[in-house]
């Protein structure tokens, strides 16, 4: 079938093709630096960041070794997507010219790199402080640590993390969303639950303290349900956090799909809470019993995210983000998979009569509510993605071939 013959078929249950392309236009994904490198940073050469909550795991040759190697693949990656980007980097991805410079004394210099990378290929950045991997976090706590001297060092990189990200937004014309999500917890069960969040309220408190420009940056926190070392008791709950942007409204809640019990829906979430905030940051990943961070498919659960976003019009209420880190295959193919399938799935949602379902439901014909449902899952809504893969100059399901030419020619040489 081709693109013509499926607008046809869309537009006989009244969906307007062209009209869901431009919205899918106009939707930026924001790609995150760690999978290129399996979270090691470049603050030291030959670094290795895993800990704290983070792991990664396999060893697929090719990974990116310095910023410019890290910079090559995702432009690589960048090629092979249709669409509006972003580039979501960590703190510990500075360029500090091969002199070591610790995490309370980052500065917007050690940055401006990623910012010409950005300029050059038309796309904004991202930003996270670094809470984990460091000396500072041994005990497994950062900014809830009840030792004063390494609270005071994580809330100065917090705020320098802030003054950075105000930068990129300046520098770039495109609002930077910090994301702060620290691995702080028990690995067994504690006896006081309540003084270490008091301690994670006051940091975050002195962190958010100066007031940023929204036009420039936006914060946010996430959430975790435990992590490697916190599996009792991780103190920045979903319900601290939760809470804590419902007092300080400035401040978004993240939702990572990977940071909830494995039963628990996070599309269920969206609507529960955006009647509340104004805004949400997804992280979007894929747990595969726990938050193992695997690489996203066109799963039910990504595909109900769209419907959510989609059907209640939240679209200009959320900032998409990946999040997934997966060393045993081609790190490039990761990048270009978990985009596109993540599109892919907002496309869909784009392509539903919503209004039409909408009022079957509210008038009690749920016969014909579950009918056109079923039938959707058959529409060649894929003959409407391929086109705008062309539009956008793309390979349309043949991207693998380059991939696998660039680890050839480029990735296979740095081992």
């Amino acid at each position: 079938m081709s693109y013509n013959n499926a607008k046809e078929l869309y537009a006989s249950i009244g969906v307007d093709t062209e009209k869901a392309l431009q919205k899918l236009s106009e939707i930026t994904i924001s790609l995150h630096c760690w999978q290129g490198d399996d979270v090691c940073g470049f603050e030291t050469v030959g670094s290795t960041l895993n800990g704290g909550g983070i792991q990664t795991t396999g060893n697929y040759p090719g990974k990116a070794r310095t910023i410019s190697e890290l910079m090559s693949d995702l432009e690589k990656a960048l090629s092979l997507l249709p669409g509006k980007h972003k580039v979501n980097l960590h703190a510990s991805y500075l360029d500090n010219g091969g002199i070591f410079v610790d995490r309370d004394a980052i500065e917007p210099k050690h940055f401006a790199c990623w910012v010409d990378f950005a300029k050059k290929n038309n796309i904004g950045l991202d930003f996270n402080p670094t809470f984990f991997s460091h000396k500072y976090a041994e005990d497994g706590f950062t900014i809830s640590s009840a030792d004063k001297g390494i609270r005071d060092f994580w809330v100065e990189h917090g705020k320098r993390c802030r003054n950075i990200a105000e930068y990129f937004g300046k520098e770039l014309g495109q609002r930077c969303v910090t994301n702060f999500w620290a691995p702080d917890g028990y690995k067994d069960t504690p006896v006081d639950r309540m003084a270490p969040r008091q301690r994670l309220m006051e940091s975050l408190d002195e962190m958010f303290a100066r007031p940023i420009d929204k036009k420039y940056n936006r914060d946010a926190v996430e959430s975790k349900v435990f992590g490697i070392g916190s599996e009792s008791y991780v103190v920045g709950s979903h319900e601290f956090y939760l809470g804590y942007t419902m007092k300080n409204p400035d401040v978004m809640v993240t939702y990572d799909t990977g940071h909830f019990h494995p039963t628990e829906m996070v599309s269920n979430k969206i609507s529960a809470t955006l009647l509340f905030a104004d805004e949400l940051l997804f992280h979007v990943s894929r747990p595969v019993r726990w938050d193992s961070d695997h690489v996203v498919t066109f799963d039910d659960e990504l595909q109900l995210i769209a419907h959510e976003l989609v059907s209640n019009d939240l679209l200009g209420k959320v900032n998409i983000a990946l999040d997934y880190f997966d060393a045993s295959i081609n790190r490039i193919a990761a990048w270009v998979l978990g985009v596109r399938n993540t599109r892919k799935a907002l496309l869909k949602a784009l392509l539903e009569p919503v209004a039409y379902l909408k009022k079957a439901e509210l008038e009690g014909d749920l016969t014909t509510r579950l009918v056109l449902t079923e039938e959707l899952k058959s529409f060649p809504f894929g003959e409407v993605w391929n086109e705008y893969c062309r539009r956008n100059n793309v390979p349309e399901s043949d991207w693998l071939a380059e991939v696998k030419t660039y680890e050839k020619d480029v990735l296979a040489k740095r081992n």
